[in-house]
């Protein structure tokens, strides 16, 4: 296990320096005038200009002036500065501010997801075919074509403007009341694809040999279903809710949108908006270490949930 730990966090670092350096090239190779951009349709003096240019180094050109502004992105970055934005705000104080902010709406959205699709799934595996199955189905199914851009607008207007139970808007300093409509509505893709994959894993492990053989020694249903078939049944799901809780805070950007939610993903959809590339590349390096990590997690829960999974 430590083997295989010390060769993943090895396989981290690469991932980590790959993907920054894409989204690097990405921002920065079809970025206009950032300074303008940034500016709107106010002037910017020259002096102005020089500064921010040489702050930035923005007047290195080609291949050699893009690895030396990546180069010295990654030493920054490796002694903890995340930069400034190009509004002159450190982007570590963004993200101080913005992250708590984004991990609660993702945690009532994992927990949404958690609580309703894994329960439900579970029932569904168990009853197959039954009113209850069928319904989640056709459900799950119609959740899962309504985008999230069309889901939390209708959200927005029925659940808090018209019948007034939530919230329409989040605003600077949003309560847990006020996050837990974004949250069902962020979380509404994940409990949907959760319901389904632990009902399909759930009847799977029913029709299993030692589900068979447990139930010819004699023991009941419901020690043969929450001692046995639901340990080895979570193994995919936990891989998914794993693998989805960095999904849900960086895939938060219409979500926070819609609600006014001042969280990472609004920020990270405002510098996209105004070309703020130290930004947009400082908030993504953070999300790409919430990923790895996700991951590194989920796989070393493998070994948890089935003894029998090993790793050489």
């Amino acid at each position: 296990m430590f083997r295989y730990i010390l060769r993943r966090l090895l396989q981290m670092v690469l991932a980590f320096f790959g993907t920054t350096l894409i989204v690097y090239a990405l921002m920065f190779a079809g970025q206009g005038d950032p300074i303008q951009a940034l500016a709107g349709e106010r002037p910017v003096t020259a002096a102005q200009r020089a500064y921010l240019t040489e702050k930035y180094h923005l007047d290195a050109t080609g291949v050699g002036g893009f690895f030396y502004r990546y180069f010295d992105y990654v030493k920054s970055l490796l002694q903890g500065d995340l930069g400034q934005s190009l509004t002159g705000r450190q982007i570590g104080d963004i993200l101080q501010a913005a992250w708590p902010v984004t991990l609660k709406l993702a945690l009532i959205a994992l927990a949404v997801a958690i609580i309703f699709g894994v329960s439900a799934g579970v029932v569904a595996g168990i009853r197959r075919a039954s009113i209850f199955d069928n319904s989640t189905l056709v459900l799950t199914l119609l959740v899962l074509g309504i985008p999230t851009i069309v889901l939390a607008p209708l959200a927005q207007y029925f659940l808090g403007v018209k019948w007034q139970l939530f919230p329409p808007t989040a605003g600077s300093q949003p309560t847990f009341y006020a996050l837990l409509l974004p949250g069902i509505v962020l979380g509404s893709l994940s409990l949907a694809t959760a319901l389904r994959l632990t009902r399909t894993s759930v009847a799977e492990n029913l029709r299993a040999d030692y589900v068979r053989t447990a139930r010819s020694k004699g023991l009941v249903k419901r020690r043969i279903v929450t001692v046995h078939v639901l340990r080895n049944s979570l193994i995919p799901v936990v891989t998914f809710l794993g693998v989805e809780l960095g999904n849900l805070m960086s895939g938060a950007i219409i979500t926070e949108g819609v609600f006014n939610i001042p969280g990472v993903g609004f920020n990270l959809f405002r510098g996209i908006r105004t070309e703020d590339g130290p930004l947009v590349v400082g908030i993504v390096s953070v999300l790409v270490v919430v990923y790895l990590v996700s991951n590194l997690v989920v796989d070393v829960l493998y070994a948890v949930l089935d003894p029998r999974i090993r790793y050489e």
